[in-house]
């Protein structure tokens, strides 16, 4: 294998290996992830590169990394199985829960607020970006706007607001923060080396971010594009330790591939995570299909919604157009193929201008495909 690049290739797979090692040779990476599950059978586990901007640590399979927006479907397992437990429904109001935020006509229903229809993309007018590291302030502020659209009639992408939703949600359901259920009833019976809202003492294990050079590609910047990702108070310090420790399930999930995989696996296994049966396969049925489709009012693309996830029309996330994905800025993603029952995710450090179907990710899972 090569200096940079280490992990594991089951036989048949090393199409796979050599594309990801042509990244790193191609001067594509710093430091990267990728993880193939099949069945819930690890089939690639690979690493390369470093976790620094000095290039001074190697990137190996203990490196935890932030993957932004992949974070979302993952979010959503929590609300998910919250409905399993019949202390809400996909379709219940928003405000059957948190009645404040069916302030200005925002009344709309979990699912629509899931698929990007609240009508809340971001803050018109200036807010201090500190509230975004103080999740329950944030989301009161939240909660006051004026929708920016009717609600329920059109997507616009919410890249940081949709995790205050969900986050307060899960909080007004159960009690106990979405991280905290995402830990303590997923990650650590199971052994899954992910967090929503990373302890300090993990900390050390983070890999640095190398930013991207150019801004994403938007198209014409409107009014609702600015809220979402270019007012000086669109996002927080991005990167410290308040960053990393606060809980915002739209935007700071920290892992690793195989973590990322293991969950992502859900939408390949109907509703199973390494053999046991996270959420019942009809609450999976209702957290799955498709919810709104059309031209997105923020992002660039036509795009099709399920609570949470990308339904697979733009093929960012391989043939299937039934796959059920999400990506992340500057070129994360994880997908379930439940077709074939295929789990994956590529994460790293060196961010692109993508918000979604970055060419080191697609280019990976097309030569995942051309395996099988």
């Amino acid at each position: 294998m090569s200096v940079q690049v280490s992990g594991y290739v089951a036989n048949g797979f090393e199409r796979v290996f050599d594309q990801f090692n042509e990244n790193f040779i191609d001067g594509l990476e710093l430091g990267a992830g990728f993880c193939v599950q099949i069945e819930g059978e690890v089939v690639v586990d690979l690493v390369g590169g470093f976790a620094d901007r000095a290039k001074e640590n190697k990137w190996d399979s203990q490196t935890l990394v932030p993957i932004y927006s992949t974070t979302k479907a993952i979010a959503g397992i929590v609300i998910a199985r919250l409905m399993d437990k019949g202390l809400l429904t996909f379709d219940d109001k928003v405000s059957k829960l948190w009645p404040e935020f069916a302030a200005h006509g925002k009344d709309v229903t979990i699912a629509q607020a899931m698929s990007h229809q609240a009508g809340v993309p971001g803050f018109a007018n200036p807010i201090d970006p500190a509230l975004w590291l103080d999740p329950p302030k944030l989301a009161a502020e939240l909660a006051k706007l004026a929708p920016m659209w009717e609600v329920g009639t059109k997507a616009g992408y919410h890249p940081l607001t949709w995790g205050y939703i969900v986050g307060e949600l899960a909080m007004r359901a159960e009690g106990r923060s979405l991280g905290s259920q995402l830990r303590d009833d997923i990650c650590a019976p199971l052994g899954i080396d992910f967090w929503i809202g990373l302890p300090e003492a993990e900390h050390d294990r983070c890999a640095q971010i190398e930013k991207p050079r150019e801004a994403p590609a938007l198209g014409d910047i409107s009014p609702l594009k600015q809220a979402a990702f270019w007012k000086p108070w669109s996002a927080p310090n991005r990167g410290g330790r308040d960053w990393r420790e606060a809980e915002i399930p739209s935007a700071n999930g920290h892992g690793t591939a195989k973590s990322v995989a293991t969950l992502y696996g859900i939408f390949a296994n109907d509703g199973e995570i390494l053999g046991r049966q996270i959420v019942s396969k009809p609450t999976m049925k209702e957290f799955t299909k498709e919810r709104i489709r059309g031209q997105d009012l923020v992002l660039p693309f036509d795009m099709h919604w399920a609570a949470g996830l990308m339904i697979n029309n733009n093929h960012f996330y391989g043939p299937n157009p039934n796959s059920l994905g999400h990506s992340g800025w500057g070129g994360s993603c994880g997908f379930g193929d439940p077709a074939r029952r295929i789990a994956c995710a590529y994460v790293m450090n060196k961010q692109s201008s993508y918000l979604a179907g970055d060419s080191r990710a697609t280019s990976l899972i097309e030569a995942l495909y051309g395996c099988l």
